[in-house]
C-alpha cells in the first residue's frame, strides 16, 4: 500500500469517526438537561477527531493526492 492509499484509508476511517462523534454531541444537546455534565467530554472527543482529520486532510493534500 502507498503512503497516498494508506493516508487516504486514514482520512476514511477519522471521517467516518467524526461523523459519529457529532452525531453524539448532536444527541447529547438534544437531550440536555440530562447528562450535561456529559458536554466537556463528548465535545473534546468531536474536536480531537475533527482536528485529526483536518490535519491528516492537509497532508494529502501537501503530498499531491
Amino acid at each position: 500500500m502507498t503512503e497516498i492509499e494508506t493516508i487516504t484509508a486514514e482520512v476514511k476511517k477519522l471521517s467516518s469517526q467524526a461523523v459519529q462523534a457529532k452525531l453524539n454531541l448532536h444527541d447529547l444537546a438534544e437531550e440536555l438537561p440530562v447528562d450535561w455534565e456529559k458536554i466537556p467530554t463528548v465535545a473534546q472527543r468531536a474536536f480531537e477527531l475533527y482536528r485529526e482529520l483536518e490535519s491528516k486532510r492537509a497532508l494529502l493534500r501537501a503530498i499531491g493526492a
